[in-house]
């Protein structure tokens, strides 16, 4: 395979000149593209089209150009995109060019599994405390850390530079455990608990209710078996959408 380095922009080995401002749809997709070009790195490709990049994440070949192109990435006509040098481009974008320090709030049985979960350090980022407010919690140690009570966040944040809190306690503590958040000075949240979180204009709150997504299968489930029992059994995708709407 080429050793060329398509792709590049301007700047030192074609890196990001300056930080773009990209549309909130383009940043949600930069980490599907991101894992899939490990996964091509990892299995030895140094190229990939932007068709075989495009199947990769999920999307279609036209949505990812028009992503990249917000990178300054347009790959080489016959060629495609570089592997490594894209995979530099949209971890600089994404800010993991530096590990982030992550506290988790909430250790019952997600908060577990979350504190344990590879994938964070393998991305670039370093769950670096553990809280709960539970005296039966306090004190334990999880994948070696230890469990520390709420009240310590402040001078824990002061010493790790929190950049990420991640909440994973019941919906009625959470609201709390953002404002002790939001006053140790994380600007970033990553919001399990089933609630809507009220924060400063300056701190940005992503929100993970497995149960929403779980209702929205529902529903499409509900529809498939619908349209499967109208007169001669539509299947969903066909033409049974206007069925529907008729």
């Amino acid at each position: 395979m080429s050793q060329h380095r398509p792709g590049s922009t301007s700047g030192p080995a074609g890196a990001v000149p300056a930080l773009p401002d990209l549309p909130e749809a383009t940043v949600a997709r930069l980490p599907e593209y991101l894992r899939a070009l490990h996964h091509c790195a990892e299995t030895g490709y140094e190229t990939v089209s932007s068709e075989g990049l495009a199947a990769a994440a999920g999307v279609n070949s036209a949505k990812l150009r028009k992503d990249l192109s917000h990178l300054g990435s347009y790959g080489t006509r016959g060629v495609g995109y570089d592997v490594a040098l894209l995979i530099d481009q949209i971890e600089y974008v994404l800010g993991l060019t530096q590990r982030r320090a992550v506290a988790l709030v909430g250790v019952g049985n997600l908060g577990h599994a979350l504190a344990g979960y590879d994938g964070f350090a393998s991305r670039g980022f370093h769950v670096v405390a553990l809280f709960d407010a539970d005296p039966a919690t306090i004190g334990e140690r999880i994948h070696g850390l230890q469990v520390r009570h709420i009240d310590e966040l402040p001078a824990v944040a002061a010493e790790t530079a929190i950049a990420i809190g991640v909440i994973a306690t019941p919906a009625a503590a959470a609201q709390a455990v953002a404002d002790q958040l939001v006053a140790a000075g994380v600007t970033s949240i990553l919001n399990f608990a089933p609630c809507v979180l009220s924060v400063p204009p300056n701190v940005d709150v992503r929100k993970v209710d497995l149960a929403i997504e779980l209702q929205i299968l529902s529903f499409h489930e509900h529809r498939k078996s619908t349209l499967t029992a109208l007169p001669g059994g539509r299947a969903a995708g066909t033409s049974g959408q206007e069925a529907v709407g008729s």
